[in-house]
């Protein structure tokens, strides 16, 4: 680079100040490459991150200054735990062809003097009356910045491009393609360890933890922009199987993908009615829009840069909140209490107004988000989860998840319609807010941590993650951590004891059945695949069958990271062991895989020692509360035993 080539450009060029933002992004935060509108500045200022560009990359730690000339893709991988920037766009114009290509990083030896002058410009950016003042700014940011290139001309490097780097380049191209660790570390020549911990280091998260999150960024934003079916879309991101993929999408984004897309196409709508107020206090904020029309994106003062406006929330809802804020300020503490009896061990409360009185106690509660101050004897409690713990606990909540209301183990568990019925349908993930607000909790329940915030400007909101990633956290544990939240431990310690001695009286019914040596596997059949459920952090079953009953697992069952794997057909016979549970997801597919001379020929098929359960995922192995629990455990001691009906 020669600096007086570029001192004469910069004297004779007419320059353009297009946007100037100040940006902040977590550690493991997807920020999909973007081409660069316009030549861009970006100064770090706080945290690391690497910088990719389509050439080279960059490693930024502490003060960094880059330029990239417009038509770069430009790519930023957080590594600490915040990574905090400022970026100017910028148009530069000369009579031959954009000579503003230059592509440089470097550690500016008076970092102060360039952060004074670009966070001059970004405080007076979005006053019109200032502009002439910070393209002043702008000339003596650019000369400081030549000056620095001067003293260090021979000292600014572009860096080797990380393994980090390397497979998320090799993960965006390939995404579509079937890609597991050991395929990534046979490309990259490494042991799937070894790669694992290096991506890790630099990103925070595995390898397939980030494709995952990159496949179903694609996915949500094809569900918004285009027709196609989910079926269609899952495959164009990599999931042959739809099924495989709903499953996973609602794992991740709280909701199914087909009731993702009808959601936000119905706020959408909303969003387009002149009734909608846009200063909503629970509505998304809009992006700042630059103001060149020749960009075509959008920006947010944090986080991503969105390729699509926002949608935002009812005016009917802010009215709600206001109502609601008000009464909640004038009747602070008011707590109720009242009983209804159901049938059996089932004794479930239900709050009533007529019982109210004054209470001002409260308690603290450890969440993932900090400690929250609840509500010592909660009145109305709403949740988006955990119906069946509440109900165990004897709390009825006045609010409830389309999907809590019609769960599997509900008829058997003989839950009083009566009951169910007090409790208002708040649609699926996140809660209908307008509804929530009329309920006007004193206490919600959000297991997602994406909704919270909106939770939180409505009521008291106490956040317990139901998924950690694909595994899940024991179930007698997630018992306590509710209980926990009410001040009901002794109470969950009480049923925890009975569950205990009815998962010893059943493993002496079964400890005749399962051989010394002998081993049991859990699968469950999908399209173009099968999932082996892990020894541990799985789900349907498998923490009833492996982990209360202890029926020994595979060696393959125990060195399962995240709850199961996926395989083919052809390999299965290398990860069943002499029992075979076999989870009925599609009764279908089910049927036609067990049809396959492969699964013929597995010698616990030819023993008869297959045992088929579950009901297309409307049964009591789909959630993990104390009432599946203990119908999960009859059914199996059941299976075991033959004598299931």
């Amino acid at each position: 680079m020669h600096i007086s080539n570029q001192l004469l450009l910069w004297d004779q060029a007419a320059i353009t100040l297009v946007n100037i933002r100040q940006k902040e992004l977590a550690q493991g935060e997807v920020l999909p490459p973007f081409i660069i509108p316009a030549n861009l500045f970006l100064l770090s200022v706080q945290g690391s991150a690497q910088v990719q560009t389509a050439q080279a990359e960059f490693a930024c730690t502490g003060f960094e200054l880059l330029h990239c000339g417009e038509g770069a893709t430009l790519n930023i991988l957080p590594v600490s735990d915040k990574f905090i920037y400022y970026i100017i766009y910028y148009k530069a114009l000369l009579h031959e062809a954009n000579p503003f290509q230059e592509q440089y990083c470097f550690s500016p030896k008076a970092p102060l003097l360039l952060y004074n002058k670009i966070q001059q410009m970004y405080q007076k950016w979005d006053q019109p009356e200032e502009r002439l003042h910070v393209k002043a700014l702008f000339y003596q940011f650019v000369h400081l910045t030549l000056k620095e290139l001067r003293l260090q001309e021979h000292e600014t490097e572009v860096r080797t491009t990380s393994v980090a780097v390397q497979v998320i380049t090799y993960i965006r191209e390939y995404y579509a393609e079937p890609i597991t660790l050991d395929s990534l570390a046979e490309v990259f020549n490494f042991s799937a360890y070894h790669l694992s911990s290096l991506f890790k280091e630099h990103t925070g998260i595995s390898p397939i933890d980030y494709l995952i999150r990159y496949r179903l960024d694609l996915a949500s934003e094809l569900l918004m922009t285009t027709n196609a079916s989910v079926g269609e879309i899952a495959a164009s991101v990599g999931y042959k199987d739809v099924y495989y993929f709903s499953r996973i999408y609602k794992k991740r984004k709280g909701e199914a993908p087909a009731h993702h897309r009808n959601r936000k196409l119905q706020q959408h709508k909303v969003a387009e009615s002149p009734l909608n107020f846009p200063t909503s206090s629970i509505s998304e904020h809009s992006a700042d829009l630059y103001i060149n029309n020749d960009n075509h994106y959008h920006n947010t003062d944090k986080g991503d840069i969105h390729m699509f406006k926002p949608t935002r929330s009812v005016a009917m809802a802010a009215i709600l909140l206001c109502g609601s804020l008000l009464l909640s300020a004038c009747s602070n503490g008011t707590n109720t209490a009242a009983k209804d009896s159901s049938n059996g061990n089932n004794n479930v409360n239900q709050a009533s107004p007529a019982a109210s009185q004054e209470s001002s106690k409260t308690r603290i509660v450890t969440t993932p988000r900090g400690d929250i101050e609840v509500p010592a004897e909660p009145v109305k409690v709403a949740a988006d989860q955990y119906m069946g713990h509440l109900l165990k606990l004897g709390i009825v909540p006045v609010g409830a998840r389309t999907f809590m209301l019609d769960e599997g183990w509900m008829d058997k568990a003989e839950i009083p319609q009566e009951t169910l019925d007090k409790i208002e349908d708040l649609g699926e993930f996140p809660m209908n807010l307008e509804k929530l607000t009329m309920l006007e909790p004193d206490l919600i329940i959000g297991s997602i941590e994406d909704y919270v915030d909106q939770y939180e400007k409505i009521g008291t909101t106490v956040f317990l993650p139901y998924w950690e990633e694909l595994s899940t956290a024991g179930p007698l544990d997630k018992f306590r951590s509710v209980a926990t939240i009410f001040g009901k431990e002794q109470q969950a310690e009480d049923w925890i004891a009975e569950y205990e001695q009815k998962v010893v009286e059943a493993k002496s019914k079964v400890s005749n059945v399962i051989k010394e040596g002998e081993t049991v596997s859990i699968v469950q059949f999908a399209e173009k695949t099968v999932y082996v459920l892990a020894a541990t952090g799985g789900n349907y079953g498998s923490s009833t069958i492996y982990e209360m009953l202890q029926l020994p697992p595979t060696e393959s069952a125990l060195h399962m990271k995240e709850g199961f794997e996926s395989i083919s057909l052809e390999v299965l016979p290398e990860y069943l062991g002499d029992y075979i549970f076999v989870y009925n997801g599609d009764a279908e597919i089910t049927n036609q895989a067990m049809e396959s001379d492969i699964w013929k020929s597995v010698p616990a098929v030819k023993n008869g020692k297959v045992f088929l359960y579950g009901d297309n995922y409307h049964d009591e192995f789909v959630m993990e509360d104390p009432y599946s629990l203990e119908q999960q455990l009859e059914t199996v001691v059941n299976l075991l035993l033959g004598t299931d009906k």
